[in-house]
C-alpha cells in the first residue's frame, strides 16, 4: 500500500509499518544524537594526546565536508534505490563510525571517525526523514515532519548532555557512550531490514548521484523567502555549539562540561520541544512565531553578552531554541507538503544542504575572527546577523500572502 503506482510485488514485511515507523524515529534521534556526542568529549582528548586547538577546527570540517558530500550525490538515491537498502547502509557506516571512535589512539582516528559519521548522516538525512512521512499512521496525518523536525534537533540536545554528564561522572569511561550508541544501531539496522518498503525502484540512481542541489519547480518560489529561516535556525546552532563553550567560559570564569552541555540543550532541547509541541500549527503561523522569538532570543543575547550576564544568556537562548524549533519547523511544513513523494527524499537533502552550510561556514569564520576580533564582539556581531535574517523572513511573509486554502491544506 505504500508502493507507488507501477510497483513490483515485494515480500510481506515482517515488522509492520506502525511499528517500523517508531523505529525509524528512533533512529532519527539515534544518529543525531551520536553526532553531537563527541563534542564534549574533545577537551579529554586533546588533554589526553596533547594536540593543538587547531585540530579540533579540522575534525569539525571533517564531519560537515563528508555530510555535504553525502547530501550532494546520495541525498536523493532512497527515491530511485527504496528507502531501506540506503538507510541499512548510512547505520551500517555509522555503527563503523561507533567502532573507530571506541578504538581511536590519536587525532587522525578521531577525524578519520568524524569522516565516516558525516558520511553516515548525510547517507540517511534524506531517506530517514521522506521514511518517517511515508511510515506515519494514517489518523496521525503531520506526525512524520514533525517527527522529522523534532527528532535531529531532540537527538543533538541528548547526544550532547548525556555525553558531557558521563564525562563528569565517569571521565575514565569516555567510550560508554560509543558503545551504548553501537548497540542501539545495531538493534535499528535489524528493525530496518525487517520493515516494509514504502517506494519502488526507479531509473535514474546513476545520474543521481551528480552532486546538486535539486528544488522541485513548484516549491522554489517558496523556498526563495522560507531558506533565509533555516539559515537563521541553523546558524545559531553554529553559534552555541562553536562560541557556545568558550562564551559560557567567558561569562563564568569555569571551564564545566556540564553546563556547556546544558547550553547546547537550552537551544536544541528547548527547539525540539517546541517542535512537538507547535507540530499542529499553521505553517505561516509557526514560523511567523519561530522567526520573531528567534529575533527576541538574538536581541537578549546581545544584551547578555554586552552586560556580561551568564543567566540573561541562558534565558536568552532558550528563548531563541523555541524560535529554533518554530522555525524550522514552519520551513518544513511550507515547503514539504509542495513536493510529490518521489522528490521528498531529494527536497529533504536539499533543505539540510543549506543548513548545514548555515551551521558550519559561519561558525569557522567566526572562530577565526573571534582570534583578533576578541571572542564577545564576534559572537555579538553573529548574533546581530541572525537577528537580521529572522526579520528578512518576517518582512517575506509580510509580502508573500498564500493562496486562499493553500495554508490550510499543507
Amino acid at each position: 500500500m505504500f508502493l507507488r503506482s507501477g510497483a513490483a510485488p515485494r515480500r510481506r514485511p515482517l515488522l509492520p509499518a506502525r511499528a517500523a515507523f517508531w523505529v525509524q524515529a528512533s533512529v532519527l534521534l539515534v544518529i543525531m544524537a551520536a553526532s553531537s556526542a563527541p563534542s564534549p568529549l574533545y577537551p579529554l582528548y586533546q588533554d589526553q594526546w596533547g594536540f593543538p586547538p587547531v585540530v579540533l577546527t579540522v575534525i569539525f570540517a571533517a564531519y560537515v565536508v563528508a555530510l555535504l558530500a553525502a547530501l550532494l550525490t546520495v541525498g536523493a538515491l532512497s527515491d530511485h534505490l527504496g528507502r531501506r537498502p540506503v538507510l541499512l547502509a548510512a547505520l551500517v557506516l555509522e555503527i563503523a563510525a561507533m567502532a573507530v571512535f571506541v578504538a581511536a589512539d590519536s587525532a587522525g582516528t578521531l577525524i578519520a571517525a568524524r569522516l565516516v559519521q558525516g558520511l553516515a548522516t548525510g547517507t540517511a538525512t534524506g531517506a530517514l526523514g521522506a521514511y518517517v512521512i511515508e511510515l506515519e499512521p494514517r489518523e496521525r496525518r503531520g506526525l512524520g515532519t514533525v517527527l522529522t523536525g523534532a527528532g535531529p534537533v531532540l537527538g543533538l540536545a541528548a547526544g550532547a548532555v548525556v555525553s558531557s554528564l558521563i564525562v563528569a561522572a565517569a571521565p575514565a569511561m569516555i567510550d560508554l557512550v560509543f558503545l551504548v550508541l553501537l548497540g542501539l544501531l545495531v538493534l535499528q539496522a535489524v528493525g530496518t531490514a525487517l520493515g516494509p518498503e514504502t517506494v519502488a525502484r526507479a531509473p535514474g540512481a546513476l545520474a543521481s548521484l551528480v552532486p546538486r542541489v535539486s528544488f522541485p519547480p513548484q516549491v522554489r518560489p517558496s523556498a526563495l523567502w522560507v531558506l533565509p529561516a533555516a539559515t537563521a535556525c541553523w546558524a545559531l546552532g553554529g553559534l552555541i555549539i562553536s562560541l557556545g563553550p568558550n562564551l559560557v567560559r567567558t561569562l563564568t570564569g569555569t571551564e564545566s562540561v556540564v553546563l556547556t552541555g546544558v547550553v547546547v540543550a537550552a537551544l536544541t532541547g528547548t527547539g525540539g520541544t517546541a517542535i512537538l509541541f507547535l507540530g499542529a500549527t499553521a505553517p505561516r503561523r509557526v514560523l511567523a512565531l519561530g522567526m520573531s522569538l528567534l529575533a527576541a532570543g538574538m536581541a537578549a543575547t546581545i544584551g547578555a553578552l554586552a552586560a556580561g550576564s551568564v543567566a540573561l544568556y541562558l534565558a536568552a537562548t532558550v528563548v531563541a531554541g523555541v524560535g529554533f524549533g518554530a522555525g524550522f519547523l514552519g520551513v518544513l511544513r511550507t515547503l514539504l507538503p509542495q513536493a510529490a513523494p518521489h522528490e521528498r527524499a531529494g527536497l529533504l537533502s536539499a533543505i539540510y544542504v543549506v543548513s548545514y552550510l548555515s551551521h558550519s561556514i559561519p561558525a569557522v569564520a567566526a572562530g577565526a575572527v573571534a582570534g583578533p576580533a576578541g571572542l564577545v564582539p564576534t559572537a555579538i556581531g553573529y548574533a546581530v546577523a541572525v537577528l537580521l535574517l529572522a526579520v528578512l523572513v518576517l518582512v517575506g511573509l509580510r509580502r508573500n500572502r498564500p493562496v486562499p486554502g493553500r495554508d490550510r491544506a499543507a
